[in-house]
Order: C-alpha cells, then structure tokens, then sequence
C-alpha cells in the first residue's frame, strides 16, 4: 500500500529530539539528512549553533553525516563546506540514487543508517523504499519555496488518510 511507503518509522518535534545515544545503540554508523526546514529554515544560509553542536555530538559518538537535499549545489555548499560535512545536492529525492550514493560514500549498510527529513514524499518515501529507518521532523520554518508548498498539500491529504486510517495518531502542527 503507497500509503505504508509514507509512514516514517519514528516522528520527533526537531532533530534536537533525537537520542543520539539510543541510535548509538541501535548500531547505527550513519545520518543521511535533508537540509531545508529539517536542520535550519530554508532561507537560513548557515547552521546554528545548535545545529552545530548537534553534528559534532553526532561525529563525537562516531556516527557520520550526509546531507542529501534537492537543492542547488551552491546552496548545500555554502551550508556544509563550513561545517566540514559531506553533501549532494540536486538529490531528485525520492529517487533512489542519491541515497544509495551516500551510503556508498560513508560505506555503511542501509540497516545502519537513519533518513531524517521533514517532508513524506522526498525524504521518508525515498528512504523507505529503500529500506532505511526512517525519522520525520516537524519543518523548522512555517514558510517554504513554491514546490515545497505544494508537497506540503499532498502531505495534509495523505497525513489526514493515514490518521482515518488508524495509522498514525501523532499530531502534526498546521
């Protein structure tokens, strides 16, 4: 069922929210995130501090980190370059082959890596078609780019199904 394909394996308010010690000891060696609305807001060039200090607990418990975003290379660059993290850019997420390069270049397995993004058809889709763990973040920003706008509609309509459905029975913030 295409909907199953939607449902993230865990939903957190924020990346903040994720116990890195418990993916520590789920074995997990490798984060492939989104960037836009999942670390920072989409107009927000560089991370926070917080983001920061977030990669670098990530890199102290010895797991590595990819962003994986549909964005432009310049955009993914001038917010990753600084950080010192890997990146692709132009991903066509949810198509597979940005993730699956990823994992190459981090040589881990797909059952020791985690999707973490903040939409269902890019990031949670591709990432479960392939078999990763899957974490949904609620979008950093209220606002987005004009694509994105219209995914987000899609996601109300598929969200409000999974609900009917008894699939789902967290609540997503409007």
């Amino acid at each position: 069922m295409f909907l199953e394909k939607l449902m993230p394996d865990q939903y957190v308010e924020s990346i903040h929210h994720i116990h890195i010690d418990l993916l520590r000891d789920k074995k997990i060696k490798a984060v492939i995130t989104d960037l836009d609305n999942t670390l920072v807001e989409w107009d927000r060039p560089y991370a926070t501090p917080e983001v920061e200090q977030w990669l670098k607990r990530l890199r102290d418990e010895g797991i590595q980190v990819t962003v994986v975003s549909n964005n432009n290379r310049e955009r993914v660059d001038k917010f990753c370059t600084p950080l010192g993290v890997r990146y692709i850019s132009a991903a066509r997420k949810p198509t597979n082959r940005a993730f699956l390069q990823a994992i190459a270049e981090m040589n881990v397995k797909i059952e020791e890596t985690v999707v973490i993004g903040d939409q269902l058809f890019t990031d949670v889709l591709g990432g479960n078609r392939l078999g990763f763990h899957t974490i949904l973040v609620v979008p950093v920003a209220q606002t987005d780019g004009f694509w994105t706008r219209f995914n987000r509609r899609m996601e109300r309509a598929a969200l409000y199904w999974m609900r009917r459905k008894g699939m789902i029975s967290w609540k997503t913030k409007a």
